[in-house]
């Protein structure tokens, strides 16, 4: 019976402990659009949206200046023929394409399913199926 209430008291301390954290973490808005945090600081939302829709129009004008080249479907296809053809036991071509990890896994423990699934992986990416 002392067993129990002590483990009671601990739960119930942990609990109002913890719950204190969490409670008075959470952002107040206020009705003039606002937000007040329980470190009384204030923060205007129109300013902070400002800022932000600043910041990301720069980031899009850099993005749009730097221009990066993706590589094309025939370069893309030539990197996995030889991705297979030279790692094909380690699944490299299947990571390459971001395959689900439980079938690339599976391929590397059966060595491609005896060479069959490399094949079948090869005809795919001939073929724009892969």
């Amino acid at each position: 019976m002392k067993q129990t209430s002590k483990l009671a008291a601990i739960f119930l301390a942990s609990f109002l402990f913890i719950g204190t954290f969490l409670f008075g973490s959470f952002p107040v808005k206020t009705k003039n659009n606002q937000i007040v945090t329980n470190e009384k600081v204030v923060i205007n939302k129109t300013n902070v949206e400002e800022k932000v829709q600043t910041q990301v129009q720069t980031l899009v004008k850099k993005a749009e200046n730097n221009k990066v080249s993706l590589p094309s479907n025939d370069d893309d296809k030539l990197i996995t023929i030889l991705l297979l053809v030279l790692l094909g036991g380690l699944a490299a071509h299947r990571w390459y394409k971001k395959k689900p990890i439980g079938w690339n896994i599976l391929f590397i423990l059966t060595g491609g399913g005896c060479g069959v699934w490399a094949i079948i992986d090869l005809i795919n990416i001939i073929t724009d199926k892969f």
